[in-house]
């Protein structure tokens, strides 16, 4: 069964675009985020704009009544996109571990690739659940913790650190008990 992109140009699709388009002054300050006087503070704004950016495109979706099959897609695929990237470059600073690089990294990976695969068996985009949200929420504010200058020994650091762990692998494991019933159900 085709997924149809009837609604494209929307509100709520422009604003998930310009998460994504977020990640090029992301990616400049994060390359650049001991070199350049000030790049802690320009990064946790442009997060928080970008944050801001995922709780509007919802509320206009649902607002202006423009749920899209493109949305579905591209409101996770933004955040996903830039939360990679931001790990990735965080991990080649040294400023996060190789265990959180890795979960982070194949959770993604392993809830887009699952959702393509659910996507195409039942016809459908599987909407993000409040514990997916609630867990990349958590990832930004580690991310956050981090960039603002916490170590692994600062107590805030550790308590994000594993909760944001613990919730990854939580979330894919309800991600991929939520896509087998929907298969099954098709």
């Amino acid at each position: 069964m085709k997924i149809e992109f009837n609604k494209i140009h929307t509100v709520s699709n422009y604003i998930s675009f310009i998460r994504l388009f977020l990640a090029i002054p992301i990616f400049y300050f994060v390359s650049n985020i001991d070199k350049i006087n000030g790049a802690r503070t320009y990064l946790i704004s442009l997060y928080l704009f970008a944050y801001l950016t995922d709780i509007l495109d919802g509320y206009f979706a649902r607002k202006l009544n423009e749920i899209s099959e493109l949305g579905k897609i591209i409101d996770p695929f933004a955040d996903k996109f830039l939360v990679i990237m931001i790990v990735i470059f965080y991990y080649n600073y040294d400023l996060i571990p190789q265990l959180y690089f890795w979960v982070i990294i194949l959770r993604d990976l392993f809830i887009f690739t699952g959702g393509i695969f659910v996507s195409k068996k039942i016809g459908s985009v599987l909407p993000s659940n409040y514990l997916g949200k609630f867990t990349v929420l958590l990832i930004g504010i580690f991310l956050i913790i981090v960039t603002l200058g916490y170590k692994s020994s600062d107590l805030l650091y550790q308590i994000f650190y594993f909760i944001t762990i613990l919730l990854s692998i939580l979330s894919v494991i309800v991600y991929a008990v939520r896509g087998y019933k929907e298969i099954n159900k098709a």
